[in-house]
């Protein structure tokens, strides 16, 4: 049976309500408020029904959590969580890094034998959002042409992905399933130029879960994911996104449970 602890979800507000509290989301993420990650996120699982299956990521699983709602719905189990919105793969300006969230989780109980959940998303967007640094936007008068500086802060996430992966390997994680990104739109933040990002992004993240030793899954959402299945951020996945998402993650997760 499934386990009804509390789950923070979007659908239990208004968008009337979240737009204030997002912008002021938005401002306190570039002042570094390091407490914000877990405000926005949906509860902490350090102990689930499933203890061998770990999610670690981002927003796009913590904000709502409705991921994991979804697949936990599905196995008829709960997982343990340990996703922080803002989380980075390498640096913490505002949550633990996506590494930290596993090392805490093996803390907590090492026996892992599957690891589910994204990485590197944040290490693109916050520069972008703030002040474009890495010059990861393409619009529309540069189109086709990702900039060199871009494609070079990509491959460094490249080996900190490989890294990551080589150590839940090393920590005797059996499966990883790693979850690209969407393109993102244009709302609470002008994001419509990334898409060039993603592509790349997501070709560097793949090559990545293929060239780590890790048996190593990846998932890619750009082909399901549309505008209506964000929210207004333009980022995050609304609960038909977050359908779509599981629905990928199912049937890679279904045979390792």
């Amino acid at each position: 049976m499934i386990n009804k602890a509390r789950r923070w979800s979007l659908s239990a507000f208004t968008s009337k309500s979240l737009k204030p509290a997002l912008a002021l989301s938005a401002a306190l993420l570039f002042s570094g408020c390091s407490e914000l990650g877990y405000l926005l996120s949906n509860d902490k699982v350090t102990d689930a029904d499933n203890d061998q299956v770990v999610f670690v990521g981002d927003s796009i699983f913590a904000l709502s959590g409705e991921i994991q709602n979804q697949l936990e719905a599905r196995a008829g189990e709960t997982f343990r969580r340990y996703t922080v919105s803002g989380a980075e793969l390498s640096g913490e300006l505002i949550a633990p890094s996506i590494p930290q969230q596993f090392r805490d989780a093996v803390a907590d109980n090492p026996d892992i034998e599957t690891v589910v959940g994204d990485a590197g998303g944040n290490d693109i967007l916050i520069p972008a959002i703030a002040l474009n640094s890495n010059n990861c936007k393409t619009p529309w008068w540069r189109f086709g042409r990702l900039s060199k500086q871009c494609r070079d802060f990509i491959d460094d996430i490249y080996v900190d992905a490989v890294d990551f992966l080589n150590e839940m390997a090393a920590a005797d994680v059996r499966n990883g399933i790693l979850t690209g990104y969407y393109y993102t739109k244009n709302g609470l933040f002008r994001l419509d130029d990334m898409k060039e990002a993603v592509d790349y992004g997501n070709a560097t993240l793949a090559r990545a879960c293929e060239n780590s030793v890790l048996d190593c899954t990846f998932v890619d959402p750009r082909w399901v994911i549309n505008d209506r299945d964000i929210i207004f951020d333009g980022i995050h996945p609304a609960d038909s996104g977050s359908k779509k998402i599981a629905d990928l993650i199912w049937p890679k997760l279904q045979p390792l449970l």
